[in-house]
């Protein structure tokens, strides 16, 4: 499945930016695929992503768990990436790109502030200034991770219109970054916003895919699993477990959208089930929009979910049948959180969670081989699972 000259994925995808974005976008589009193609950016970025990151991560066989369903289900533990999540991934590739480039500064958007942690440890790491634009809303609700990334050296910028998540965020990113067109450079957290970024966002995240390939050989004596699920926000952890699997017709994908309240309720950032296509960020693609066209406010208790569309990868996915889009609601994925803790001894990050809360909506045969992308920790969550645990009681 590849994407074309234009960077679209079927329908889906292109470079719809103002004028003032263009020569940003185009000096990027133009340099990313020689750099990271080269041969000292690969060998500097496996190094990185071996000695820095801690790669490989494990693909964990969890035997509690696959008792419970009936099947064998294995967990690829992204969580025990440095930082506690993906991300990483994706911001030692872009950084590398960086610094090809000769930006000196860079900045980035986050929700549920993972993206933001990882893009401030490498600009801490390679000794770049930092600017971080987070919703005020997903300041409050990821305290954790903000004072991480002031303890990095990032300015932590709110964005205080809209909805003041991740949306706003990224339109506060787009504004600096039209101000800023020389020195600096944007850190894009997930496969969206105009090409080449949910290329090469994707590009980078595919060393998920990459090593679940021999992973799975070593444990199976099969290179590919039965299905694959992960959470999809604007997507980048569901789309570097999804990669070399792609046009692997074999391997059902599973994508899992946040249901919020309830489809119904309007209080969701379930894209697939509502969504209609558009242009959000700089990409053509599915997002959540009234009959005028004006982007509508999405609802997540998990922050990095919280996003009114997908990325243009997962939009083809969908339309095309390729990929088969379930939604699991707040209750749905905090219950599934509490399963995997008991169960496995592992606290999942609430994005995660929605991927794990997929295992009671899918009807598995006993031989199957499942891989549960678990996109990250539960630290960051803990006092959402915590005033969750009180209200039990």
């Amino acid at each position: 499945m590849e994407i074309d000259k234009n960077g679209f994925y079927g329908d889906f995808g292109g470079a719809f930016i103002p004028e003032m974005l263009y020569h940003n976008v185009n000096e990027l589009k133009e340099n990313y695929l020689q750099i990271i193609e080269s041969t000292d950016f690969q060998e500097e970025f496996k190094d990185l992503l071996k000695e820095y990151v801690g790669r490989p991560t494990p693909l964990y066989f969890a035997k509690r768990l696959s008792k419970k369903y009936n099947t064998n289900i294995f967990l690829k533990r992204e969580d025990l990436n440095h930082t506690g999540a993906h991300k990483i991934n994706n911001t030692i590739g872009q950084i590398l790109l960086a610094k090809r480039m000769n930006k000196k500064r860079i900045i980035a958007e986050t929700g549920a502030g993972q993206h933001g942690v990882a893009t401030a440890t490498v600009c801490a790491l390679m000794g770049l200034d930092c600017i971080v634009y987070m919703g005020e809303i997903d300041i409050k609700r990821q305290a954790p991770n903000v004072a991480r990334m002031k303890m990095l050296g990032a300015e932590v910028r709110p964005a205080t219109s809209g909805s003041k998540t991740l949306k706003d965020a990224t339109n506060e990113a787009i504004r600096d970054w039209i101000a800023n067109p020389v020195d600096t450079y944007y850190l894009i957290g997930s496969v969206v916003g105009p090409h080449p970024y949910p290329d090469m966002v994707a590009r980078f995240q595919s060393i998920i895919s990459e090593e679940m390939k021999s992973q799975l050989q070593e444990k199976t004596g099969r290179n590919y699993p039965d299905k694959i699920i992960a959470c999809v926000g604007g997507g980048s952890n569901a789309a570097g477990a999804f990669f070399h699997y792609l046009d692997n017709e074999n391997v059902e994908l599973i994508a899992v959208e946040a249901d919020g309240l309830g489809v119904e309720t309007g209080k969701t950032a379930a894209t697939t089930q509502i969504g209609t296509e558009g242009i959000i960020h700089g990409s053509k693609t599915l997002l959540m929009q009234n009959s005028e066209g004006q982007i509508t406010e999405p609802y997540s208790i998990s922050a990095g979910l919280d996003y009114p569309g997908v990325g243009p990868l997962h939009a083809h996915l969908f339309k095309s049948g390729r990929g088969t889009f379930l939604g699991a609601t707040d209750k749905e994925a905090l219950a599934a959180a509490y399963q995997l803790t008991k169960l496995e001894g592992i606290i999942p990050a609430l994005e995660s969670a929605h991927a794990l809360a997929a295992l009671n909506k899918i009807d598995f045969k006993p031989n199957e081989n499942v891989v549960v992308n678990l996109s990250g920790r539960g630290d960051k969550d803990m006092e959402t699972y915590i005033r969750e645990m009180e209200n039990r009681d």
